[in-house]
């Protein structure tokens, strides 16, 4: 098990002081592993205009980041037009069948219930498009669990995690300080502080290690039961901080 040590009290170690009223959940590496339908359909898309196709394996790393960073890297940043005829030739194939072609990680379920059980409320913020975000939760019967599902536009407008995450934010009007962010990749973490929210970087999605660690997420965990853990013992250690500290000497006797 990884975790980050943070500078400080015992409180601000384990979440300075914040209850985190809300958990924001990326989709794609943290709550279904979507490799199946994500890789085919890039090798689709590769297919369909015309560019040479590179072995699954090769393409895993392209799972999360948003389509257009993602062909403009597989195809060369400054061929617009290419990446445009790569991504409607993607949503082709993942309208049709593989926005299906994922599953649910272990834990995962029992993860949202036990959250959901201390009256905390979850959402999906994911960059991928609202449209296909709602029918892949629903799909997998996520959907009871969630508050609500926000995700990007499809002509790319929010698919930057920091500006989805400060719109929802807005949106909802929440705090930042009631926030805590769950994703797999660095920028779940960045997109998290660049909006003043706490980050929980986890380990078994597609991010490595090192681009974990090179984001500084503020807690790194490796099971869906750590979560439940690390977000339920920030809130007692707001607890135990803000208890009268007459009271906190008595217990200490």
């Amino acid at each position: 098990m990884i975790r980050r040590r943070l500078p400080g009290s015992n409180a601000e170690r384990c979440g300075v002081g914040r209850t985190f009223r809300h958990v924001f959940f990326d989709l794609d590496g943290t709550l279904i592993d979507p490799r199946v339908g994500i890789v085919a359909c890039l090798q689709y898309a590769l297919d369909a205009i015309g560019t040479p196709v590179p072995e699954a394996a090769s393409l895993e790393r392209f799972i999360g980041p948003p389509l257009a960073s993602t062909f403009g890297e597989l195809l060369g940043a400054e061929d617009r037009e290419r990446i445009d005829r790569a991504i409607a030739a993607y949503r082709v194939r993942f309208g049709a069948t593989g926005l299906f072609e994922s599953r649910v990680y272990d834990g995962v379920r029992d993860m949202l219930g036990a959250l959901r059980a201390t009256d905390r409320s979850l959402w999906v913020v994911t960059a991928k498009p609202t449209v296909y975000s709602v029918r892949i939760v629903e799909h997998h019967g996520l959907r009871a669990y969630f508050r609500n599902v926000h995700g990007s536009e499809l002509n790319g407008d929010r698919s930057d995690k920091g500006a989805l995450i400060g719109h929802v934010l807005e949106t909802e009007q929440l705090s930042p300080r009631d926030v805590v962010m769950v994703g797999d990749r660095v920028h779940d973490v960045l997109g998290a502080r660049a909006n003043g929210v706490t980050s929980i970087a986890v380990r078994w999605g597609y991010g490595s290690l090192d681009e974990l660690t090179t984001g500084r997420p503020d807690i790194i965990v490796a099971s869906p039961a750590e979560v439940v853990r690390r977000i339920c013992q920030a809130a007692q250690c707001r607890r135990i901080r803000e208890r009268p500290a007459a009271a906190r000497r008595r217990d200490r006797r």
